[in-house]
């Protein structure tokens, strides 16, 4: 069964579009990491609390800590943690119920 990572990080409000841009620049090599489904960058609603979610889909917890070990990531996650506004927190979930709207009907 596939393992949905969510990442939550809080940066400076004088660090948010440079934290998007970055973002922009190693969405598609992060998604293109062996047995990565997909990554999505989610904001807040709340546009002043630079509070941001990285949510994604990995084959398994072990293709998830193989791209922990990969160069990219060493890279990417030194760049962004100095400009977080506080500590960020994860989490490793998989699928418990998955409901569709057309299942409702």
């Amino acid at each position: 069964m596939a393992l949905q990572r969510i990442v939550k990080m809080t940066f400076k409000p004088e660090h948010c579009l440079e934290f998007e841009t970055y973002f922009g620049q190693i969405k598609e090599r992060v998604a293109n990491q062996p047995g990565c489904y997909g990554v999505k960058l989610l904001k807040d609603i709340n546009t002043a609390s630079g509070i941001y979610f990285t949510y994604s889909t990995w084959i398994n917890e072990d293709a998830l800590n193989a791209y922990r070990d990969t160069a990219l990531f060493a890279a990417v996650w030194p760049t962004v943690k100095v400009w977080f506004g506080g500590k960020p927190e994860a989490w490793s979930t998989q699928i418990a119920v998955d409901i569709k709207a057309e299942d409702l009907k």
